[in-house]
């Protein structure tokens, strides 16, 4: 069985709160179109990646995630791909924008968190 993702948006603002699936057609500005994703119940838990590398040809961008065993001593750190993407240049710079642009909010948040005037989830007795 196979369940639509709610509260996904499109880029360049993947990641807001709320069910925004808007994507502007640049051919016509006042355009909608409503994206509807579905995922399996199997990819829907994700994959877990500690490493990333990313190259890129004349085309396309790549980005292989992997799991790395930081553990081990050896000289060769064994790890396995769980994922590639290849994506096209535009859809990169927009990838980067909205990961820009999440990241600069977590980072405000997390500062927020760490104020004093917070009252976070200290445990002072």
């Amino acid at each position: 069985m196979r369940r639509p993702i709610r509260g996904l948006t499109a880029l360049p603002t993947l990641g807001r709160p709320g069910c925004d699936t808007r994507l502007v057609n640049d051919e016509n500005q006042g355009a909608e179109r409503h994206i509807n994703i579905h995922l399996s119940p199997e990819i829907m838990g994700g994959v877990y990646a500690n490493f990333a590398n990313v190259s890129h040809s004349d085309y396309e961008f790549t980005i292989t995630f992997a799991r790395v065993d930081h553990e081990v001593e050896a000289e060769e750190v064994p790890g396995v791909v769980v994922s590639r993407v290849n994506l096209s240049p535009r859809f990169m710079r927009e990838l980067i924008d909205a990961m820009e642009d999440n990241y600069s909010k977590w980072r405000t948040r997390e500062g927020i968190k760490n104020l004093p005037e917070y009252g976070g989830d200290d445990d002072e007795d």
